[in-house]
């Protein structure tokens, strides 16, 4: 199995622990100028200069000099229905089987528009991609976030900072092992489920209905 890690143009991650997604990454996609911060950033990530193995999008923000540089690993995809980041993982999911992980880190920060945007994908993904076995993340320095499709077992840790998001304001969840239960939740606005706290490794969510959800933990 193939752990992928995406680079966008967003906060490049300081912490330890995203940058050890990227340094055990087997394959390196990045977005567009992402390229640019993945370069600057290799030689403290891996200690020596790294290129990425393939970088995606329309080429709109990355300097000239360095698609020059990266001519053999540019992916250009002109069309503008889809973000850089939608393009990179479409990428990803048709040119590489056994894929264990993609991570996507650089989605967040910098623009609150590009983050809230970046985020709600990972429920799209979830969506209209077969990600059957594969684990799919946005980390960040602050958060690792993910999205579900229908009720499932969280095991994440007691104590843990937890916000669910949605778009479906006729889903209904049951939820055990959170200090403020879901049960009357209605999702017409996104805050509604955020900065709750898990009280018990596993968090149980029971959906009324297959739907789609994001959660941020810290």
């Amino acid at each position: 199995m193939i752990d992928v890690v995406i680079i966008g143009n967003g906060e490049f991650p300081r912490k330890d622990y995203p940058r050890y997604l990227i340094k055990n990454a087997d394959i390196i996609v990045c977005c567009d100028r992402g390229a640019e911060k993945f370069i600057r950033a290799s030689k403290a990530v891996f200690g020596e200069k790294r290129l990425p193995d393939f970088v995606v999008g329309d080429m709109d923000s990355l300097s000239a000099s360095l698609q020059k540089q990266l001519d053999d690993r540019i992916i250009h995809i002109s069309e503008q229905d889809d973000n850089d980041q939608t393009k990179a993982f479409r990428f990803v999911m048709e040119r590489f089987k056994d894929i264990g992980s993609i991570r996507i880190l650089g989605a967040t920060g910098l623009r609150e528009d590009h983050t809230i945007g970046n985020l709600s994908l990972l429920m799209e993904y979830a969506r209209t991609f077969d990600l059957s076995g594969i684990e799919v993340e946005s980390v960040s320095d602050y958060s690792t976030a993910f999205a579900i499709t229908d009720s499932c077992d969280l095991h994440i840790g007691e104590g843990r900072r937890f916000s669910l998001f949605t778009p479906d304001n006729t889903l209904k969840i049951k939820s055990r092992g959170l200090f403020w239960p879901l049960d009357n939740v209605v999702f017409d606005n996104w805050w509604k489920a955020t900065l709750n706290v898990a009280t018990e490794d596993i968090v149980s969510l029971e959906f009324s209905h297959p739907s789609i959800a994001l959660i941020i933990l810290d």
